[in-house]
């Protein structure tokens, strides 16, 4: 999991959205390892993020010290069909919990996208950068991070985040465990850049950052990056997966103009994390490793 910094601090109380998430069952599995954190634990069935009267009906009688937004709206071609879903829930959402973090004055760690950037970079993206994103679920994402910065509560930040992967839910590890079993050749994007993020590392940093006194200096709304270390292309990623769990598919890597898809991908969205080291004293594990304990925990071992 890499170097993560433990407490020394008060109990506090914890409300964790889009609990079924990959990162909001990842978040579910660290809980008890974390006796100092009273957690609360929400699905989409219980708060209906595409309504601001439901999100705000929940919280009326309720205080925490700690949001974290793990929900969203991550369908990223389907987006383009759906623009005011993925408002709304991207958002208008995130502007409505940002209003509830500053009246309650408690923080809110929200979890944002890599797509916010245009993907045409030569270098890793460090948060400071301009945005332009491609399609509507990166601009959706953005408008949440702009209505956050806007807002402002104290104590809260945004982190942008990629690839995302996890033992729970849908994603391309598992996506390619299955297709490499069912297809003897497979052909695989090559030419899009960028560093795979285990759910389980970032539930594991974003539990540090809950615990570490640099939170608690914040007077208003900060941007980090966090992904695993190492750069990669989905065609490597894909090789990852395969060798690591002896699949004998054959992949052949391709161009992204031969298999066209409704949204825009950045091309190369490598994240630079030396902010979030730096302020909250963590090291981040290489992505192969990380790679490794997902695929021994979805075989079992």
């Amino acid at each position: 999991m890499g170097k993560v910094y433990m407490p020394k601090a008060k109990i506090k109380s914890v409300v964790v959205t889009g609990a079924n998430g990959q990162l909001g069952s990842e978040l579910q599995q660290l809980a008890p390892n974390h006796p100092e954190l009273n957690f609360t634990f929400v699905t989409r069935q219980e708060v209906d993020l595409n309504d601001s009267n439901a999100i705000k009906s929940w919280f009326a009688d309720k205080q925490f010290d700690v949001i974290i937004n793990c929900a969203a709206y991550t369908a990223v071609d389907k987006a383009e069909t759906e623009p005011d879903l993925a408002q709304a829930i991207n958002a208008t959402a995130v502007a409505t919990l940002a209003r509830i973090a500053k009246d309650q004055q408690c923080s809110l760690i929200h979890i944002s996208t890599d797509y916010v950037f245009a993907g045409e970079n030569y270098r890793p993206y460090q948060e400071s950068d301009s945005t332009a994103p491609q399609g509507i679920y990166g601009a959706s994402k953005l408008a949440g991070e702009q209505a956050l910065l806007k807002i402002n509560p104290p104590k809260s930040i945004i982190i942008r985040s990629a690839w995302v992967y996890s033992q729970f839910g849908n994603n391309f590890v598992k996506t390619m465990l299955r297709l490499g079993k069912e297809r003897s050749e497979l052909g695989i994007i090559y030419d899009q850049i960028g560093s795979p993020t285990s759910a389980r590392d970032l539930a594991s940093v974003i539990l540090s950052i809950v615990h570490h006194p640099k939170l608690e200096t914040l007077t208003g709304t900060e941007i980090y990056h966090y992904s695993n270390e190492g750069v990669c292309s989905w065609y490597d990623f894909a090789k990852a997966i395969f060798n690591y769990s002896g699949i004998g598919c054959l992949l052949k890597p391709i161009l992204t103009k031969d298999y066209p898809t409704p949204a825009k991908r950045p091309h190369y969205s490598v994240l630079n994390k030396a902010k979030i080291k730096h302020d909250f004293d963590i090291t981040i594990p290489y992505w192969q490793d990380s790679l490794k304990e997902c695929l021994n925990s979805l075989n079992g071992k």
